[in-house]
């Protein structure tokens, strides 16, 4: 159960002041959420400085100034054309408060006659005479000093007024409740941080440009308590996985030692040592739960394979679950060509086919005559029974994401083993994968070629269609990467379709089309087309990222790559290279290129290293933007800035670690306070799992 001190934070925005239906949708799309708790973590993005206050005759032209006048005199206009004035004056001069479309009773009520008002907004002269068009803020003299200040502004929707957001935050800051405080004395200390309530009001009072940087005081302190709570619940899970009964897996090498000495070049050191942790924790009695990074080509599967015969060796059975048939169906390949003629018994099994060939596929496997199964989610679906499976790997899965890899751990005792090929920075793998212990493949097999990469103005592109023709002309094969025109599939779907049409116009049958928009089963006829060499060039969107392995292929060509981000690029360009020609990328771009644009492909140009450019794309983009951050289980920070709070996180880490060791069950009073703090910041599955073990 949430805290009881903590409820009037998890009330509705529709609870502040001035926020009834009409705001309460427009503030919760600003601010990412619906209760009073999510306006608080939503930060001041600048600042507008209200303090200068003159005499109205010491009043600077085209300034912000806040000024207490006496008003004098209202003036209706004549005409709807002509806007309503009210003249105010001090003892220095007078000042014409100009409104355009106003309502007389409602400033006739603000701006009483004869009364003392402040009045703050962006002066200007006309005809000769000073005025300020429809002021920013009117009050009585009683709020000069609220008016008089810096004030914060914040990033808003569409239809939100900034005055609204302003009034409710106010209203919700004055419900933050003094709260235990969760952090080590000494860190606090020596950080020189605030207690918690105090940094948030500070973060929300910046007086300065510099107040708003996320390395003061405040906002760091802030930053840390949530990278806390992410830490210490994926511990929680963590621990309870490991709580769990597993088993001991050892094989005794014949399957292996058979399968390595077919591969035409020999395992590279990381490949070694990688496999090396995975048996390591596969011997061990609890489950193991273990994410594999490797670079595009960076011999994954081979890895993956060798640690599934060590099940089979045992006698027990083993998947492989990816994410699309089309990728199950390559694997497939890859696989039986090199563990059949060892005599392993390797099955299929995905959501299509015929009925009567997938129900004895399920006997074999509830039989345990399939030794290997690959597929895709339908792996772990209801009607899929497993004699006997100790070792589970998911392939490319970016939508696997803590509580699908726990769903995923609770339908069997198997061990698990997570790949990716977009290389995550070591900061992102904490706080996306930090219930996982981790294995990075770090080098290429040999063999692996380089792809030359140039990037090219769009004025160019007539070259860039006669080098498409060439290879096809050689019997190679191009991939066309259409752009990111938008967040809608539809748009960018036209795009592709739009440069399909216009190949097609010069190459005919050769051309072929996949997009997010068509039918599953025809964008991979599609591609089964291209991976056979029924068609040459295969015009796409990013569909054809992940998973599509054509060794023909030598040219990769993107348009729009300023589009594009630098993690994305470098897995579009991991398409090609796989075979024995020397390939190419070409990235198309519109003149001129933004700064961050440049950046981007000149680190592309410079390195094929996809670790180094995940880091770099950290720091050019933030967390946030990086691909395949939304898609695998990234978990959204509010306030904490990856690339500015990278030395925060790894404290964060031991601190976590740390504690959970003397008290596991959150039971003292710092465990108490910390069990608040995952409440705050919605971490609250990871309380349940104390409970739960």
């Amino acid at each position: 159960m949430r805290p009881e001190i903590l409820f009037p934070l998890f009330a509705p925005l529709t609870s502040l002041p001035g926020i009834g239906k009409r705001f309460s949708a427009l503030l919760e799309t600003a601010v990412g959420g619906p209760h009073v708790v999510d306006l608080l973590w939503h930060l001041p993005a600048g600042i507008v400085d209200r303090r200068l206050a003159p005499k109205i005759a010491e009043a600077p032209d085209d300034t912000l100034v806040t000024l207490t006048v006496r008003v004098d005199s209202h003036v209706a206009p004549k005409t709807k054309r002509q806007p309503y004035k009210v003249w105010a004056s001090d003892e220095t001069g007078r000042i014409g408060l100009v409104f355009f479309h106003a309502r007389a009773e409602y400033l006739e009520r603000t701006l009483p006659v004869g009364q003392i008002r402040v009045v703050s907004g962006k002066t200007e002269r006309f005809g000769g005479e000073l005025q300020m068009t429809h002021p920013d803020h009117i009050g009585t003299l009683e709020e000069l000093e609220r008016l008089r200040s810096v004030e914060p502004t914040y990033r808003l929707t569409g239809g939100l007024p900034q005055s609204t957001v302003q009034k409710a935050l106010r209203a919700a800051l004055e419900r933050t409740p003094v709260l235990p405080e969760w952090h080590n004395g000494p860190l606090v200390a020596a950080q020189g941080w605030a207690p918690w309530r105090e940094s948030l009001h500070a973060v929300h009072a910046p007086q300065s440009e510099a107040d708003l940087s996320p390395t003061t005081a405040p906002r760091r302190r802030i930053a840390y308590d949530e990278l806390l709570a992410n830490q210490l619940a994926l511990l929680l899970v963590r621990r309870r996985l490991r709580a769990r009964t597993g088993r001991a897996v050892k094989g005794d090498g014949r399957l292996r030692g058979a399968v390595v000495a077919n591969l035409p070049y020999g395992l590279t050191a990381a490949q070694k040592r990688a496999l090396a942790e995975i048996l390591a924790d596969m011997e061990r009695p609890h489950r193991m739960l273990r994410l594999l990074q490797g670079d595009v080509g960076s011999g994954k599967t081979i890895v993956a394979l060798l640690a599934m015969l060590a099940a089979v060796e045992s006698g027990a059975q083993a998947v492989l679950m990816v994410p699309t048939e089309i990728l199950a169906q390559q694997h497939l390949r890859t696989i039986t060509a090199l563990a059949e003629p060892a005599g392993v018994r390797v099955g299929f099994l995905t959501g299509g086919g015929k009925a009567k060939v997938r129900e004895e596929t399920l006997q074999r496997i509830a039989a345990g005559d399939l030794d290997v199964v690959i597929g895709t989610h339908a792996l772990f679906q209801d009607g899929v029974e497993f004699k006997n499976l100790a070792f589970a790997v998911v392939d490319e899965q970016h939508r696997f994401g803590v509580h699908q890899r726990l769903a995923l751990t609770d339908q069997s005792a198997a061990d698990v083993l997570v790949m990716s090929a977009t290389p995550i920075p070591r900061t992102l793998t904490l706080t996306v994968y930090g219930d996982m212990d981790v294995s990075r493949l770090e080098e290429k097999p040999p063999g692996r070629r380089p792809v030359t990469t140039r990037a090219l103005p769009n004025s160019r592109l007539d070259e860039v269609v006669a080098a498409v023709g060439r290879k096809v002309a050689a019997g190679e094969r191009a991939y066309w990467v259409c752009p990111l025109v938008s967040e809608s599939e539809v748009v960018d779907a036209a795009a592709a379709e739009e440069r399909f049409a216009q190949l097609r116009e010069q190459f005919g049958d050769s051309v072929g089309l996949a997009h997010g928009r068509q039918k599953a089963s025809d964008r991979e006829r599609v591609m089964r087309q291209f991976a056979s060499g029924e068609i040459s060039i295969l015009v796409a969107t990013t569909v054809i990222e992940v998973g599509v392995d054509v060794r023909e292929a030598s040219l990769m060509v993107i348009e729009h790559a300023e589009r594009f981000g630098l993690a994305q690029l470098h897995q579009l360009r991991g398409r090609v290279g796989r075979g024995e020609v020397e390939s190419s990328c070409l990235l198309l771009y519109a003149a001129p290129l933004g700064e961050g644009a440049r950046a981007r492909l000149t680190i592309l140009r410079e390195t094929d290293d996809g670790f180094r450019i995940a880091e770099e794309d950290l720091r050019l983009r933030g967390a946030g933007e990086i691909l395949g951050v939304r898609q695998s289980g990234m978990p959204e920070f509010r306030v904490a800035d990856l690339a500015a709070h990278q030395d925060l996180l790894l404290v964060a880490r031991d601190d976590a670690t740390a504690f959970l060791m003397q008290d596991p069950e959150l039971k003292s009073a710092r465990g108490a306070a910390l069990r608040s703090l995952l409440y705050l910041f919605e971490r609250d599955a990871a309380t349940a799992l104390i409970r739960s073990g």
